[in-house]
């Protein structure tokens, strides 16, 4: 089969998946290598599928500490569009920023403001679907019913990007949504078959506090949708579309 750009972001999405919810074996690394080889088959069309992977490759050397590994794919991310200056400001990077590679390689990113508002509402998202997932682990705890709860997630934005390096942060965010679902709701039904379970074996089975949790459920699930429709991004009026400088490197907090 041959490969597309949509064909190819979802196999990437499928590869970041992978790591986020297995670690960062071998195979995933081995998946990232291969969507750039195969980006590379796609011209210029695929170059920011190829940067998106070197950028990913590049934060998994510098959570191992491997800083010259990290400035060399990011030297390639950079080549290919890479220019979320935010994701560059998060503690595993940090150490870079007092590298003379990594300053060139920093300074020679460009975005626009529009763009740059984009970076800091998708890592601020990160963050926040992070405590959404911490805070119903917890409400599910002692749920005596046998439904599943989703976790909704904010609608990715759907603007035109100014920068191709928005693509690679919208891969970015929805493997990490995706990721997120998939450890909720695989913990969802393990309780849910567990007290499928034990309510045919437990003659003492409450029944009537399975039916209540089960609406307190469905309405944590309407009020955490809610919740997540009202994030979406919202573009700002007259944000400024021309390329410029990021900004100054260390003058970045990381939102998440």
């Amino acid at each position: 089969m041959v490969d597309t750009v949509n064909s190819l972001a979802a196999r990437l999405h499928e590869v970041l998946v992978e790591i986020l919810t297995k670690g960062a074996p071998v195979a995933g690394t081995r998946g990232l290598h291969d969507v750039i080889a195969r980006a590379g088959a796609l011209g210029p069309d695929g170059a920011w599928l190829a940067a998106s992977g070197h950028a990913n490759l590049a934060g998994l050397a510098c959570m191992e500490g491997r800083a010259d590994l990290a400035i060399l794919h990011l030297e390639a991310a950079v080549a290919g569009g890479f220019n979320d200056c935010v994701s560059l400001h998060t503690p595993p990077v940090l150490p870079l920023h007092h590298d003379p590679r990594f300053q060139a390689l920093y300074r020679r990113m460009r975005v626009t403001q529009a763009d740059l508002d984009e970076f800091f509402w998708a890592h601020q998202e990160m963050g926040l679907m992070m405590r959404d997932a911490q805070r119903a682990s917890v409400d599910n705890l002692g749920r005596y019913d046998s439904g599943v709860s989703l976790l909704p997630q904010a609608p990715l934005p759907t603007r035109e990007p100014d920068t191709v390096g928005v693509l690679i942060t919208r891969v970015d965010l929805a493997a990490a949504q995706t990721a997120l679902q998939q450890a909720a709701v695989k913990a969802d039904f393990q309780r849910a078959s567990g007290n499928n379970s034990l309510s045919l074996i437990d003659d003492t089975w409450d029944y009537a506090r399975a039916r209540r949790d089960a609406w307190d459920a469905d309405v944590l699930d309407s009020q955490r949708l809610r919740v997540s429709e009202a994030r979406a991004f919202v573009e700002r009026p007259g944000a400024d579309t021309t390329l410029t400088h990021c900004p100054p490197l260390g003058s970045i907090r990381y939102p998440a």
